[in-house]
């Protein structure tokens, strides 16, 4: 089977260890994906050495923490909604790694400059292919909502339009370059308003008594902060765990 530029067949391994719930994959997609390199996304998918390890009996902290990696998603594929790329006027293609602007690219919002593909996903410097947004084809499978893991170990579940996201668009337009409206574009053209949605800040809330995660059609798409009083980091390709320090607290959004 061909994913986009790679032809190879997925590989993913879900097994409880003690109090670990483990998922070891090549992190190739179980679905067709889109092209790459393309316009947007310069980069090739090539399998990958996968093995995150998060709790398997979380336990929810009274304080959020920022994540870069959100979780993984069932079939083995990364799950980080946003981006290391922020607006940049002397950078050919208008961004860069460069955070002076203060305007952050979110990855669903910027799909078409960033080459997201249908899946809404594309491919990571080293390769590694991960979603930004909820991948249709991980919708509704079999009648489960279960859709993937949190880095702290919650689950992560896409229910449609029966999870509503807290977020709202900042009125008006941007008071710095790049100016113009606020349309999603960047992370900083939202803002988390409680109680306009179902959902608290992380995108979560509770489920029969089960604190849980969404997937969501609507920003942020995805938690971009967890709860869990122990959350798995993960930098160079390397998965550890510890007491809630992945990150920092949610920042503000700016205006």
């Amino acid at each position: 089977m061909a994913y986009g530029a790679v032809a190879a067949i997925y590989s993913v391994k879900v097994e409880n260890r003690g109090d670990q719930r483990c998922i070891t994959s090549n992190g190739l997609p179980d679905h067709a994906t889109g092209t790459f390199p393309n316009s947007g996304n310069p980069h090739r998918i090539s399998e990958q050495q996968i093995q995150f390890c998060v709790d398997a009996t979380p336990k929810k902290a009274t304080q959020a923490r920022e994540v870069r990696i959100t979780g993984i998603a069932t079939n083995g594929v990364w799950i980080r909604p946003g981006t290391a790329d922020w607006y940049d006027a002397s950078a050919r293609r208008g961004h860069s790694r460069d955070d002076a602007s203060g305007w952050n690219l979110d990855g669903m919002g910027a799909r078409d400059l960033l080459g997201l593909d249908d899946q809404n996903a594309h491919v990571g410097p080293q390769g590694d292919y991960h979603y930004h947004g909820m991948p249709p084809a991980l919708a509704d499978i079999g009648g489960d909502t279960l859709m993937g893991w949190a880095a702290d170990g919650f689950e992560i579940h896409y229910v449609g339009a029966q999870a509503q996201p807290s977020y709202m668009l900042l009125p008006g337009t941007r008071a710095t370059a790049p100016g113009g409206d606020h349309d999603g574009t960047y992370n900083q053209d939202w803002q988390y308003v409680a109680g306009f949605g179902n959902l608290d800040a992380c995108n979560g809330a509770m489920v029969n008594g089960q604190y849980t995660y969404f997937a969501t059609d609507a920003y942020p798409f995805y938690p971009r902060c967890l709860y869990g009083t122990e959350i798995t980091q993960v930098r160079g390709g390397q998965a550890r765990r510890g007491p809630g320090r992945d990150g920092r607290p949610p920042r503000p959004q700016r205006p």
